[in-house]
C-alpha cells in the first residue's frame, strides 16, 4: 500500500511549533512532493549525490520528502536532474526544511490580508504556503535565477497557486506591488538593501536572515518607520540562508600562512564555534572568511588579502598577522566586547537602519556596543 502523502503532511505538520496554528493548516494542506521534483541531492563526503524518485521506489521518496530536512536542489548552478553523476561544490538552491519556513513566517508576524512580497521563490514551496494561508493576490514572489523561476513557476501552477511571480534582482524588490505589509527573504543579506525600505509601508515589517561571507548569520526583523528608519531585534532562532547571489563572496586570493606580525592573544579562539561567537566575529571583520585548523583558526580578507592565523605553542597561544588589516584584534576586542556584556544569546541583539542609511547591530539596545554593517 502506498503511502499517504496527506497523513505525512499532517504528521510534519503537527512536530512545527508556532504562535500562529494557520501556519501549520498550510503545511497540511501544501503537498512538498510537488515542489522537490523527481531528483535531489544527498551529501556523502565531500559529493553532493543524485537521489532518483524511481532509484528509491514512491513510499521512500515520500518519506523522504516529508522529513523535516533540508534538500539541496541545485550545486553550482546544475540541478539535480540535470546532474550525470556527484558533485561538489556549493550549494546553489534548495528546498529549505519546512519548519524553519514556517517558524520564519511566523517571526515575520505576516496575518491574513496582508501583502507580502518574497525575496527567493526558490522551489517555490514557501511561496505556496503563503498563498494558502493569505490568497495569490496578497502574495508577491521574486527569484533572481530564471531557470528557477521557470521550473517553480510551472509548479505553484500545478498546485493551484498564481502568485504574482517575477523574475529579477530581488535585492531591487518589486516596486510594482508595494507598499508591502511585509517583506520576507528566504535569502540571507549582508545588509538591508534600500530598496526594500522603500517598498514596505510605514510600520510594516522585513524580515531576513542577516549573513556574511564566514557564513554566521541571525534571523531579523525590522519594523519600517514613518521617515525610512528601521529596526527591531533578532530572533532566538539559530537559521541559515544561502547569501543572495549578488551578496555573495567575490573569488577568494590564493591563501598560503606569511609570517606577519606575531603576538599572543588574549581569547579563545575556540569562541569561535559559538552561534553568537561566531557571528560577533562576522560583525567585526565582515569581509573575511573563517577557516579552522586542528589548533586554532585562519581569518583570510577578500577585499585585502590580509590574513591572520591562530597556534598553539608550548609559551601559549599566538596570532600571525598580516597585511592592511588586522584581521584578529578586530575580532578579539568584539569578543572581549560581547563578553564584557556577559556573551549574550544572539536574541538580546538588535538592529538599526538611520535616516542616512548606516546599519548597525547592537547588543541589548541601540545606544550599546555596536558594529556597522558594509552597505
Amino acid at each position: 500500500m502506498t503511502t499517504d502523502p496527506a497523513v505525512l503532511r499532517r504528521g510534519l505538520a503537527a512536530g512545527i511549533a508556532v504562535s500562529d496554528p494557520a501556519w501549520r493548516s498550510a503545511v497540511e494542506a501544501v503537498p512538498r512532493e510537488g515542489f522537490l521534483g523527481d531528483c535531489l541531492f544527498r551529501l556523502s563526503g565531500t559529493q553532493w549525490v543524485p537521489t532518483h524518485r524511481d532509484q528509491i521506489g514512491e513510499d521512500a521518496w515520500l518519506r523522504l520528502v516529508y522529513q523535516d530536512a533540508t534538500w539541496v536542489t541545485q550545486v553550482e548552478g546544475v540541478g539535480a536532474a540535470d546532474s550525470s553523476g556527484p558533485l561538489t561544490g556549493r550549494p546553489t538552491s534548495s528546498g529549505t526544511l519546512p519548519s524553519l519556513v514556517v517558524r520564519m513566517l511566523d517571526f515575520a508576524g505576516v496575518r491574513a490580508g496582508d501583502r507580502v512580497l518574497e525575496i527567493g521563490t526558490g522551489t517555490g514551496y514557501s511561496t505556496a504556503l503563503l498563498c494558502h494561508r493569505l490568497g495569490d493576490e496578497c502574495v508577491y514572489s521574486v527569484e533572481y535565477d530564471p531557470r528557477l523561476a521557470t521550473v517553480a513557476g510551472d509548479r505553484l501552477r500545478a498546485t493551484g497557486c498564481f502568485p504574482t511571480l517575477v523574475t529579477g534582482d530581488g535585492l531591487a524588490g518589486y516596486k510594482d506591488g508595494a507598499d508591502y505589509d511585509a517583506i520576507v527573504a528566504t535569502c540571507a543579506v549582508r545588509h538591508i538593501p534600500p530598496a526594500w525600505l522603500r517598498q514596505v509601508r510605514a510600520g510594516g515589517t522585513i524580515t531576513t536572515a542577516l549573513g556574511g561571507w564566514m557564513t554566521a548569520s541571525g534571523l531579523i526583523r525590522l519594523t519600517v518607520q514613518d521617515d525610512g528608519t528601521a529596526s527591531g531585534t533578532f530572533a532566538a532562532d539559530q537559521v541559515g540562508y544561502m547569501l543572495a547571489r549578488p551578496h555573495e563572496r567575490p573569488p577568494r586570493p590564493t591563501y598560503f600562512q606569511r609570517p606577519g606580525h606575531v603576538r599572543p592573544i588574549r581569547t579563545d579562539p575556540g569562541l569561535l564555534e559559538d552561534w553568537t561567537g561566531h557571528f560577533v566575529a562576522q560583525l567585526a571583520a565582515p569581509s573575511a572568511e573563517l577557516m579552522t585548523t586542528d589548533d586554532g583558526v585562519i581569518l583570510v580578507d577578500v577585499a585585502t588579502g590580509s590574513q591572520a592565523w591562530t597556534e598553539a605553542t608550548a609559551a601559549g597561544r599566538r596570532v600571525h598577522q598580516y597585511g592592511p588589516l588586522r584581521l584578529w584584534d578586530a575580532v578579539e576586542e568584539a569578543l572581549l566586547t560581547w563578553q564584557q556584556a556577559g556573551s549574550p544569546a544572539q536574541s538580546a541583539f538588535g538592529m538599526t537602519v538611520d535616516g542616512d542609511g548606516v546599519q548597525r547591530v547592537w547588543i541589548r539596545d541601540p545606544g550599546g556596543p555596536s558594529w556597522r554593517l558594509p552597505v
